[in-house]
């Protein structure tokens, strides 16, 4: 009842059928293509080209590291205060963090001591250039007093670059040190919380701040995989939070080494992320494709019609003249399909209402 619903279907679309025909794989009937139909139908060209792979991945999203600022501590101490969270947005000038250093105020009272000697040296210097030139006193004495002077001008600078390099500008005398932005963007990395104690040895940043214009994609590899990637291959990443959406990039480094813990080897893929929709941490589906250097005749994936196991396509040569061959598929990469037998270059096939033209030409 259902092949009677559907050749009623085809008639009014304007097929027609005549004899029945033998064509090397099935019988089919002759079918003539209306020029009403012949708006629906589309005809591609079967061509010998180099196949495709693909390799599924599993990935995450992480900041460009090059585009990003690690800050420091600068000094030891304890911090007083944190007013930004993980995530948020910054920006330049704007304060991370206060913290409060024995360092900074044991600098600035250096600096008081320093000055103090400076402003003793300045004195004794004036007063022995004077007695020299009365010929009161020798010239050693002129000359131990300006290299004392010397000395004391070179302590107080000293201190005042530690002070600068230490966050001059942004400390004070009470041993307080103010952490500003050095830049906008996103607090991508937050590691230090009010109360913590920041140790001399120290080797990790307080903060990491990225625009996040830019992303890296990190995807694994595993052991089978390696030879499948390559540096320059394009790839897909597709996310939970976007299904629908597919962000389109190349593969720009490749890991020489695995990772110790998982076995597996890390490539990179950057991405622009103008939209800020990745987000470091993101679980990714990532899609590697590359060329092999083999040939096959490929078409379009949806001229392939899949019935009673089998694959077959609906060869046009004419409009009255269409035979349904099949196919052995190798595979189906990007909306193309691989054929391994049945296909030569050249050979004409129906990729848009060829089910209509199928369902006519194999009815019983």
């Amino acid at each position: 009842m259902k092949k009677q619903i559907i050749y009623m279907g085809l008639v009014m679309l304007g097929l027609t059928a005549c004899h029945e025909k033998k064509t090397g794989t099935m019988e089919t009937k002759q079918v003539c293509i209306s020029d009403s139909l012949a708006k629906m139908v589309e005809i591609d060209t079967a061509k010998s080209t180099p196949m495709q792979d693909e390799l599924t991945l599993s990935g995450e999203v992480s900041f460009d590291e090059n585009k990003v600022v690690k800050i420091f501590p600068t000094t030891s101490g304890q911090v007083l205060e944190v007013k930004v969270s993980l995530g948020d947005k910054v920006v330049k000038g704007q304060t991370l963090a206060v913290l409060r250093s024995a360092d900074v105020a044991g600098n600035y009272t250096d600096l008081d001591a320093t000055r103090s000697d400076l402003s003793i040296a300045k004195r004794q210097l004036d007063q022995a250039e004077y007695l020299f030139k009365n010929g009161i006193s020798s010239e050693r004495d002129y000359t131990e007093a300006k290299e004392n002077y010397n000395k004391a001008t070179a302590a107080n600078r000293k201190i005042k670059q530690q002070i600068a390099i230490n966050g001059g500008g942004n400390t004070s005398a009470s041993g307080t040190l103010v952490i500003k932005s050095p830049g906008n963007g996103f607090i991508v990395e937050k590691n230090v919380s009010a109360g913590n104690f920041i140790r001399p040895d120290n080797n990790n940043s307080l903060f990491t701040i990225s625009d996040m214009k830019d992303v890296w994609i990190w995807a694994n590899v595993f052991e089978t995989d390696i030879a499948k990637v390559k540096k320059g291959y394009d790839a897909k990443i597709t996310t939970l939070a976007y299904p629908d959406k597919v962000f389109n990039g190349k593969i720009d480094e490749v890991s020489s080494v695995l990772d110790p813990d998982n076995k597996v080897m890390k490539v990179r893929i950057a991405l622009n992320n103008s939209e800020m929709l990745l987000k470091p941490e993101m679980f990714t589906n990532v899609i590697v494709t590359n060329k092999e250097a083999a040939t096959s005749v490929s078409v379009p994936a949806s001229a392939v019609i899949f019935d009673n196991s089998k694959n077959f396509v609906v060869l046009y040569n004419s409009k009255c003249d269409l035979q349904v061959r099949e196919v052995n598929v190798i595979k189906t990469v990007d909306n193309v399909t691989y054929i391994a037998s049945g296909l030569k270059p050249g050979d004409k096939v129906v990729s848009k209402s060829q089910l209509l033209l199928y369902n006519a030409l194999t009815q019983e």
